[in-house]
């Protein structure tokens, strides 16, 4: 059926719905308790472009179909209430447009303003509901959300992440306490399969990915990030550190770990992991793997060097 104002009411109509209009402006808020969603016990939603929903700064752009004196614009307040032609204000803060336009369709018939409302609501624009992206990307910040954007186009536009960042990402949504991780691993096809549609209000955290200290008698000592979704053995930290020296001593390598009751120390033959006599060790975060020198190679090494300098001492002592 087309939707249509009524046909002109005699005056003893007009009086009748004055009184029912008042009655429910009146009884607004308490209908509008029972319209807005309780956020204490928000159903979690499926993540699509379909779900955004309303908040407070949001502008929103209504139509009702046949009925041109109804279009409007208004901005939600920080309340979460839109205050509409006819019907007052209403609470809309946590609702999808869908539920909008059914929520908007159901006061309209009610009051008897308009016998088949169709009502079409679209956010024109989101007020102060961007996605915060915080943690190891480049450029931290608050992003705004125009249309569909996805958790790679926001890392994107924050400048990507640091070379300190882990491989994953945590979404927190806005509406829900509803929280999930996102893989970002080098693997493109599990990248793109992790990439999700991010709604306004959402947080994204890149944490910092773990750190293992390679010390000692090895090629490039220093601090090497786990990079592979923090899983990282021994004899990788050791590679990445260019490998030992010839000096080292390898049967008396070191790992140093903190624990809760403080750092502990565990002594490994590295010289039998190299020769898969023993498992590779899988490391954690913030372990140090320390290799000291070995003074008996040291002096084996050196001793062509002290040859040399005692020849020379000898000769330059014969020499009258």
């Amino acid at each position: 059926m087309t939707s249509r104002i009524e046909q002109r009411p005699s005056f003893k109509h007009w009086v009748m719905k004055s009184t029912i209009l008042s009655f429910v402006l009146v009884g607004c808020a308490a209908a509008q308790q029972m319209a807005a969603p309780d956020p204490n016990h928000a159903a979690p939603r499926p993540a699509d472009g379909a779900h955004i929903c309303i908040g407070p700064g949001d502008l929103l752009h209504l139509d009702v179909f046949d009925v041109p004196e109804l279009t409007q614009e208004v901005r939600v307040t920080d309340a979460g209430d839109a205050t509409l032609l006819l019907l007052g204000p209403l609470h809309l803060d946590g609702l999808t447009a869908a539920e909008a336009q059914t929520l908007i369709e159901t006061r309209l018939r009610k009051g008897n303003f308009i016998l088949d409302p169709h009502v079409s609501v679209m956010i024109r624009e989101y007020g102060t509901q961007g996605v915060s992206v915080l943690g190891e990307v480049k450029k931290p910040g608050i992003y705004q959300v125009l249309g569909t954007r996805t958790l790679l186009d926001i890392i994107s536009e924050a400048g990507g992440t640091t070379p300190f960042a882990a491989q994953e990402a945590t979404v927190k949504r806005r509406a829900s306490l509803e929280k999930f991780t996102a893989s970002l691993s080098n693997d493109p096809g599990q990248l793109l399969a992790h990439d999700v549609e991010l709604r306004p209000g959402d947080t994204v955290i890149i944490p910092k990915a773990g750190i293992v200290y390679v010390l000692g008698d090895v090629g490039r000592p220093g601090g090497y990030v786990m990079q592979n979704s923090g899983r990282l053995t021994l004899l990788q930290a050791v590679a990445m550190a260019q490998g030992v020296n010839r000096t080292a001593a390898k049967s008396q390598t070191r790992l140093l770990r903190k624990t809760s009751s403080g750092v502990e120390e565990t002594r490994l033959d590295l010289k039998h992991v190299l020769e898969n006599r023993a498992p590779d060790l899988q490391l954690q975060p913030e372990d140090i793997i320390y290799i000291p020198p070995s003074a008996a190679k040291s002096i084996v090494m050196r001793a062509p060097e002290l040859v040399q300098s005692a020849s020379s001492a000898a000769v330059y002592a014969a020499v009258p």
